[in-house]
């Protein structure tokens, strides 16, 4: 009975938050419209001058006679694989947010480092029904834990089949579930900003290779006169894929070292109280 309980609980914490295996096909599509009707409106693009002019129409966007005329229009010429950097920031951008709201929400109600003193107060004077009550408000992980592992405390305090070193085992054994069970809410997605801080910086340079074949082969179709317009293109996006990889990548790995941290002080608060919890029991029990 306690396994069921404990595997509807450990679905409970999984299921939070946004599942990648949807959100990411839906930011696909998003990052190729941007691409296409964003940075590749015709509003970016001026036609060749010395043809003649005139307005543009997304038909003619591809054609090689026309120039970008704003800094959207340079990312758009980046080729086919600006449309997937663009997702890679969308979904940096996205998770990061689910991340802030899921990690603020898991720190619960008021500040935890006065939440953690107080339980810790109350624990000292052996008042366990007054730690519930804060556990109660403070409702984040944190307080979910020290719930459980208070719970626990009162219920071995009252059991008279068990020795003192056994019900610290079992005491023990209360908070280690506690905390694991809180701990894939935490860290679920935490994967997808350390990965694409990895794989943007990858799949720039690919877009930055394709780009300086372009130049080099515009280069030698030239027959020993360079094409000024093929080379500046080719050059331009071999960079822009560069410049996009290298400041999705970077902002990835800020967020993510930025999310950890944040993983790290709870999981140390929650130790800290936990070592509280069987201290207090070992003094009075």
């Amino acid at each position: 009975m306690n396994v069921s309980k404990n595997d509807e609980q450990v679905v409970a914490r999984k299921a939070g938050g946004l599942n990648p295996a949807v959100i990411i096909p839906i930011l696909l599509v998003l990052g190729i419209c941007i691409w296409l009707f964003v940075l590749g409106s015709p509003s970016n693009f001026k036609a060749d001058p010395r043809l003649g002019g005139g307005s543009v129409a997304f038909s003619d966007v591809e054609g090689k006679d026309l120039h970008p005329e704003g800094f959207m229009g340079m990312i758009y010429m980046g080729g086919v694989i600006v449309p997937l950097l663009v997702t890679f920031m969308i979904t940096v951008i996205v998770f990061s947010f689910e991340r802030y709201f899921v990690l603020n929400k898991a720190s619960g109600a008021g500040n935890v480092d006065n939440f953690v003193v107080k339980v810790r107060s109350l624990l000292n004077q052996n008042k366990v029904d007054e730690a519930l009550e804060e556990c109660d408000r403070q409702q984040g992980s944190v307080g979910n834990v020290v719930k459980e592992g208070l719970t626990t405390y009162k219920a071995l305090a009252h059991d008279t089949t068990l020795n003192k070193e056994q019900k610290m085992i079992a005491l023990n054994k209360a908070i280690e579930e506690a905390t694991t069970l809180e701990m894939p809410m935490l860290e679920k997605n935490m994967m997808i900003l350390s990965t694409l801080g990895t794989v943007a910086t990858l799949v720039a340079l690919l877009g930055t290779v394709i780009g300086m074949i372009r130049a080099f082969f515009a280069l030698g179709a030239s027959g020993g006169t360079p094409d000024a317009a093929a080379l500046s293109i080719g050059i331009s996006e071999a960079l822009i894929n560069t410049a996009l990889g290298i400041g999705t990548s970077a902002v990835a790995i800020i967020l993510y070292n930025f999310f950890t941290s944040k993983i790290d002080g709870l999981t140390y608060k929650i130790d800290e109280i936990a070592m509280s919890i069987q201290q207090s029991f070992a003094e009075f029990h």
